[in-house]
């Protein structure tokens, strides 16, 4: 899917995202923001950040960057930002596979139910490796391709349907491991009877990739 589709779909969405999927999905929202173990003065990078459901759990102490490709979508966030009173939190529209930061610049990265959707996770893996800093955590949580042969076949079966709705069921989490860029410390099932998962990693190599830096920065929403 093109990140064009993919911004249209999920705009068409915000007004609606958080009644059908907050308590479905912010389990797995919790759980991947306390495997962080985030210190006081951290900051962290949420690729995917929709709605903003995540905000009210990270701690004061931290400083949060959430990005989307959908405005809506960030503009329901930003609500959030103002009624939460939160200082510590930066929105930005940007593109998941472009981002706009230099080498090592956030603690963490958390990409939440956002790796199925984009048109090239590879470059996403990339990117988000590229911006953690060494000994940092990305977290990809997100549904992957099950192991299990009769599911597998009913994801690669549902999956053309799944794209009109802005997702894929099929995508591996080989693509993750084949990168080559993280050590996998552990995957945690989460969420409704483990469908999803938690993936905990940290990156293995400070090496600058080879569609190098870009400069600059995204679109900061107004608060």
């Amino acid at each position: 899917m093109s990140i064009e589709r993919v911004e249209q779909i999920y705009s068409s969405y915000s007004g609606v995202y958080d009644l059908l999927f907050d308590a479905i999905l912010q389990p797995g929202r919790k759980h991947a923001i306390a495997a962080m173990e985030i210190q006081r003065g951290d900051s962290i990078l949420e690729v995917g950040v929709g709605t903003g459901l995540s905000l009210p759990l990270y701690p004061e102490g931290c400083h949060v960057t959430g990005i989307d490709i959908s405005l809506p979508m960030l503009n329901k966030a930003a609500e959030k930002v103002m009624k939460l009173g939160r200082s510590n939190v930066d929105l930005r529209r940007m593109s998941a596979e472009r981002l706009k930061w230099p080498d090592a610049t956030f603690d963490h990265v958390l990409l939440s139910y956002v790796i199925s959707c984009v048109e090239k996770p590879e470059q996403v893996i990339a990117e988000v490796h590229r911006v953690c800093k060494p000994g940092g955590r990305v977290l990809f949580l997100n549904h992957f391709h099950s192991g299990n042969r009769l599911v597998a076949w009913g994801e690669r079966r549902l999956t053309p349907l799944t794209k009109r709705l802005g997702f894929v069921l099929d995508l591996p989490f080989k693509v993750v491991k084949d990168s080559g860029l993280f050590d996998v410390e552990r995957i945690d099932r989460v969420n409704l009877l483990g469908m999803w998962s938690l993936a905990i990693c940290t990156p293995i190599s400070a090496a600058r990739l080879p569609a190098g830096t870009l400069h600059g920065a995204g679109d900061r929403v107004a608060r």
